[in-house]
């Protein structure tokens, strides 16, 4: 298979990561007799600096010119750190979701038994967890009317049936492949917003007779995804419960740096791990490149490449299983690994197979 894949790295340990990632995809391209062409394009603080825009025409139309985007993160502490900034690089991905029409992020959430006493939970409890959130993205507080004065700001969460639809329709169907058990998460108890997503869901349910549909106010779902995780199968949810119910996951796998992601909608799929950029680890040689490689798993997978994307998964495994691992991660008194080491243990993995 030929696939035109964007490279968009970003800011922070971005650059790191994502050139792992893309030496596993150079590494399967190979076994698999497949040809992947890349283009790199910038965005974030990076593309802020060299062309006032944290997502200029020129990424867009790389991206759109692509089957696949393959993105690291975007981020840095001079924007943070200052409440005033005019433009910051996190406006640059809510533009590249809102251009490429990117409504349905996909985030998968397992565990690892290798791994299970890094996580801050009982052993007991995440054994076997298996879930996927579908976040809505394009949509809520994050897009709506928006102010700001030194007295006042407000953000308005504003969703129409049409945008409740898709993604509904996306975590059914999601649900239907799985295990057949969906949890709607909302706040409809208070929010008009939330109560329209749960007449939607209810009017949707007779659609899907073989799944099993229920739903929970977010403050209820945030607590039992950390104390009741396997009662999950999939979650669908707005755009800002989405965004923090996912991040809290990461108590679950023990490490953001293991959750990949990929976004879907209208135009060309994206594929990104979820945790940030975090800029005081740049250049270290720290980071964990594990969910970017996952990511690149679930790309290949997306066009059908089962095998492929079943193998990296295979040699992350592997990796966990051997100790070759990111400090943040290692087991006590375990062999120092680096981003760069753990990258080439699993392109070697995926070449000796």
């Amino acid at each position: 298979m030929n696939l035109k894949i964007a490279i968009l790295a970003g800011d922070g340990i971005g650059p790191e990561i994502m050139k792992q990632g893309v030496a596993v995809l150079d590494a399967i391209a190979e076994k698999f007799n497949h040809k992947f062409e890349y283009k790199e394009a910038i965005c974030g603080a990076h593309a802020i600096d060299a062309v006032g825009d944290p997502y200029p025409d020129s990424t867009h139309q790389v991206c759109m010119e692509a089957d696949a985007v393959l993105f690291a993160a975007v981020g840095d502490l001079r924007f943070d750190n200052d409440p005033t900034a005019r433009i910051r690089p996190e406006t640059g991905l809510l533009a590249m979701r809102k251009k490429l029409g990117l409504y349905a992020n996909v985030r998968p959430v397992a565990t690892f038994d290798c791994l299970l006493h890094k996580s801050p939970l009982k052993e007991d409890l995440l054994r076997g967890a298996d879930f996927v959130v579908i976040r809505e993205l394009t949509g809520g507080m994050y897009f709506g009317e928006k102010h700001q004065d030194n007295d006042m700001a407000f953000d308005t969460n504003i969703y129409t049936r049409p945008e409740i639809e898709r993604i509904l329709k996306v975590a059914f169907e999601m649900a239907q492949k799985r295990r057949k058990h969906l949890t709607v998460v909302d706040k409809a108890n208070v929010l008009a917003s939330s109560r329209l997503w749960r007449q939607i869901a209810k009017e949707m349910e007779s659609q899907y007779p073989d799944v099993t549909t229920d739903y929970m106010f977010i403050d209820n779902a945030s607590m039992r995804v950390l104390t009741e995780p396997r009662f999950f199968d999939v979650i669908v949810t707005e755009n800002t419960f989405g965004d923090i119910l996912t991040d809290e996951t990461s108590c679950i796998t023990g490490s953001m740096g293991l959750q990949p992601s990929s976004s879907l909608g209208e135009h060309t799929p994206l594929f990104e791990p979820v945790h940030g950029s975090w800029p005081q680890a740049a250049g270290k040689n720290i980071a964990n490149p594990l969910a970017q490689i996952l990511s690149a798993a679930m790309l290949l997978e997306h066009f059908g490449l089962e095998k492929e994307g079943r193998l990296i998964r295979d040699a992350v495994d592997a990796s966990l299983e051997a100790n070759v691992r990111t400090p943040e991660i290692q087991v006590e008194g375990g062999a120092h690994y680096g981003t760069k080491e753990v990258g080439e243990w699993i392109v070697d993995y995926i070449r000796k197979v």
